[in-house]
């Protein structure tokens, strides 16, 4: 979930906190119980739609066996982690996988021991997970220009947002390591800040694996493609990389990707929660 939806969801269940205070002042009997019962509803229905692409509809899908035609002979499976395609009686079966890159370290901070030793060793390190693989599979790299003001805008928001917290962490006595970690979130934001200052754009990146499976039968051409995602996400474990499962609205927008790309980040943005 990203911030913008974390925020959504705090403001929903504030909401629903502040309405239940108020219930006491209908006086008691059956007119309060039911405002009790809707607000009990409203809440689970909250947090039922922040998780329901990831949690709850692959779980009733997949419990009452329904699956999805996202294009003409493609079909998602009821769990929503595949997209299947039968050709001349073999089941091809495609899953998607996220690859986030970790944050990076901006040249203002001090670099961490043993990151340059990394960065040396990448090459390596990238053709031995490729060499431990044994089928194919295609690494998609999205990248889009942003807006430089709005990018600009929001760190500046950001900023004094930490800034905020930081004074009040000073002003308070707080602990060291609270500080030293809210004065290094400033400063980071502030590089941001700078490099954008200095003529640099900043880019969006969306990043993600594909591996297609194939087998005599759906469930052989299921169990394969578990088995090479399994694999994919061990072998590239030694990157520098965060992979997570695509499913749900999430794997039917990569499937689309497949024909035709997004024409401007504003078609990416808020479509993936797990892509930071």
């Amino acid at each position: 979930m990203d911030e913008e939806g974390i925020m959504y969801l705090i403001f929903s269940v504030i909401v629903v906190v502040i309405a239940s205070a108020m219930i006491p002042s209908f006086g008691g009997g059956i007119y309060t119980t039911i405002a009790g019962v809707l607000l009990a509803l409203t809440l689970i229905l909250i947090l039922g739609m922040n998780w329901s692409d990831f949690i709850i509809v692959p779980a009733m899908t997949s419990l009452l066996g329904i699956t999805f035609t996202p294009s003409r002979n493609y079909t998602i499976n009821k769990k929503q982690n595949a997209v299947l395609k039968n050709v001349n009686g073999l089941y091809y079966a495609t899953g998607y996988i996220t690859a986030n890159l970790f944050a990076y370290t901006f040249k203002e901070e001090s670099t961490p021991e043993g990151d340059e030793l990394k960065l040396a060793q990448a090459p390596e390190t990238w053709e031995r997970a490729v060499m431990s693989l044994q089928f194919p599979y295609k690494f998609h790299v999205l990248s889009s220009g942003m807006d430089v003001q709005k990018v600009r805008d929001e760190l500046e928001g950001k900023r004094s947002f930490q800034e905020f917290q930081l004074s009040r962490a000073m002003q308070t006595g707080g602990n060291e390591m609270t500080i030293a970690d809210l004065q290094r979130k400033v400063n980071m934001l502030q590089a941001k800040m700078d490099r954008i200052s200095q003529g640099e754009k900043p880019i969006a990146t969306l990043m993600y694996i594909e591996t297609t499976a194939v087998g005599v039968t759906e469930k052989a051409a299921m169990d394969a493609l578990e088995t090479q995602v399994r694999a994919l996400q061990i072998g590239l474990s030694s990157q520098d990389v965060q992979l997570t499962r695509i499913v749900g609205r999430e794997l039917y927008t990569l499937f689309s990707y497949s024909f035709s790309i997004p024409t401007s980040f504003g078609d990416i943005a808020g479509m993936f929660d797990q892509q930071g």
